[in-house]
């Protein structure tokens, strides 16, 4: 997996000194945004949910197991949807993820057109419920998600789930 990330120090762009005088707040040492490549096909399934995980402990991100574990869920499932059904016509995929001082953003772009539903599936069929988890997941976590086209004509599907605090025993 590429990591195209911006490093240990990401910084926002830089909007000149106006901001400086405005009294901008310096971003927390977590914030930035790191972008991984992969080849879509099943091994970068489980190299892209160690990546975040990696990702997440290395940048010192507050967050708690059960959102680790909700991130890494939604971030197998949108890769494995990359892998199963956009490989032909999109054979890289990329893994975004954008964290702020109270929110992480994960994200999955492929080069594919076709903009994916949650649909229900029937419950003799083993797959299918992908989205639906990744909605749930989210939901259940106070978050949003959704779909949008990129200008180069393929899809990103994301989602963005608030930073809690995490309670120290």
């Amino acid at each position: 997996m590429d990591d195209h990330g911006r490093g240990s120090g990401p910084r926002p762009p830089d909007s000149g000194e106006d901001a400086l005088d405005q009294g901008t707040p310096d971003p927390l040492p977590y914030e930035g945004v790191w972008r991984f490549t992969a080849p879509a096909v099943d091994a970068s399934v489980p190299q892209a949910r160690h990546a975040v995980r990696d990702l997440l402990y290395r940048q010192g991100v507050p967050v708690s197991d059960d959102l680790v574990q909700g991130l890494l869920l939604i971030v197998s499932e949108l890769v494995t949807n990359a892998v199963r059904h956009a490989a032909l016509l999109s054979p890289m995929l990329a893994v975004e993820v954008a964290v702020g001082a109270e929110w992480v953003r994960v994200s999955v772009e492929d080069n594919h057109p076709y903009r994916p539903t949650a649909l229900e599936a029937a419950h003799s069929e083993t797959g299918g419920r992908g989205l639906l988890l990744v909605r749930e997941v989210t939901r259940e976590a106070g978050g949003v998600c959704d779909v949008e086209h990129t200008s180069s004509g393929g899809k990103v599907i994301w989602a963005a789930l608030p930073l809690k605090p995490v309670r120290v025993s």
